[in-house]
């Protein structure tokens, strides 16, 4: 084993991920939604393998390590803006790789760079955060972290789940669906600078076009075929921490 692979150990946290896999997620899901999942047959028996998905609610990545087969490891962001104080302990216990929003975000790079390496599953939110409930244009880290460590990628399309608490507050469930699509990839890149961030961004477009294609056309944003939907969903790819960082 490498010095990275020593640093990134892959699998981790055993025991305590299991209890929230296979306890505590599925009996909170269960209380608080219709929780439905399409497209099982579409997970691979292993990794090296890069999951993305559409992220419209700070619970996305509850439901991810819900359904998934295999240890995953998380890339997220170090703050969570959009998420209750009474629920930031939850990722903690979980441990995931810490994103600094407007920074090169080296750390979580290498992190994943590695899991991948050790045939590992890492999940990210190719959006960089949940500001907005339609799809919007990807950053370059789920691209670059799949071309680096020559991984496939599985998308995942989450529906339902900003609906969970208003609905509870009414006394109702929610109907949460996650279709699971097929792998594709890998990808890779040639050149430097402006041509390989041009590539980044073509790859980037690939993987949320393939996210749009499993959630409802009404949520597609910047990757419907409407007029209408791109056009309402202008003003929600500004990015909130190109000009601040967060530490």
């Amino acid at each position: 084993m490498n010095e990275m692979e020593n640093e990134f150990k892959y699998p981790r946290r055993l025991a305590i991920r299991a209890f929230l896999r296979r306890i505590m997620m599925p009996l909170a899901f269960a209380l608080l939604s219709d929780f439905k999942v399409v497209g099982e047959e579409n997970f691979p028996d292993e990794g090296p393998l890069l999951v993305v998905a559409n992220h419209f609610s700070f619970i996305d990545p509850a439901a991810i390590a819900r359904i998934a087969p295999w240890p995953i490891e998380f890339v997220g962001g170090f703050n969570f803006p959009n998420a209750p104080q009474i629920v930031h302990w939850l990722p903690k216990l979980w441990g995931y790789y810490p994103v600094f929003r407007g920074t090169g975000s080296r750390y979580a790079l290498r992190a994943s760079v590695s899991v991948l390496s050790q045939n590992g599953v890492v999940c990210i939110f190719p959006e960089g955060g949940s500001w907005a409930t339609v799809l919007r244009p990807a950053r370059p880290g789920a691209a670059f972290i799949a071309t680096r460590a020559n991984a496939r990628l599985l998308p995942v399309g989450l529906d339902g789940l900003p609906n969970v608490f208003p609905r509870l507050r009414k006394g109702k469930r929610a109907q949460v669906t996650v279709r699971i699509g097929k792998p594709f990839g890998p990808f890779d890149t040639d050149g430097r600078g402006r041509i390989r961030r041009r590539r980044l961004d073509e790859i980037g477009h690939e993987i949320m076009r393939r996210i749009s294609e499993l959630i409802p056309p009404d949520r597609r944003g910047f990757y419907s075929d409407d007029p209408d939907i791109r056009e309402a969903a202008k003003g929600t790819e500004i990015y909130p921490w190109d000009e601040a960082i967060e530490i």
